[in-house]
């Protein structure tokens, strides 16, 4: 359940970030705002890691898999955006 909500968190900042893109720069903006959204989400699900390994009590090998799922996907879908709008 925890995954799911860290995955909402993600989605979203990415349409928070393409509405700010889009007003700012229509299109264009929405591309670049997609690739602003990257390294912010890399930060985010590296603080979920973080709280998983220490708060949670899981281990960092346990925790690697749930941080790679929690990035990829969002920034998957924000890389196709991306591709779309460029």
């Amino acid at each position: 359940m925890h995954t799911v909500k860290v995955l909402a968190i993600a989605f979203a900042l990415l349409g928070i970030c393409i509405i700010a893109g889009r007003m700012a720069n229509g299109a264009r903006g929405i591309a670049a705002a997609t690739l602003i959204f990257l390294p912010i989400w890399l930060v985010g699900a590296g603080i979920n890691l973080y709280i998983g390994v220490k708060q949670a009590g899981y281990s960092f090998a346990e925790e690697l898999p749930v941080f790679a799922f929690v990035f990829i996907v969002p920034a998957a879908i924000a890389l196709l955006i991306w591709w779309k709008f460029r």
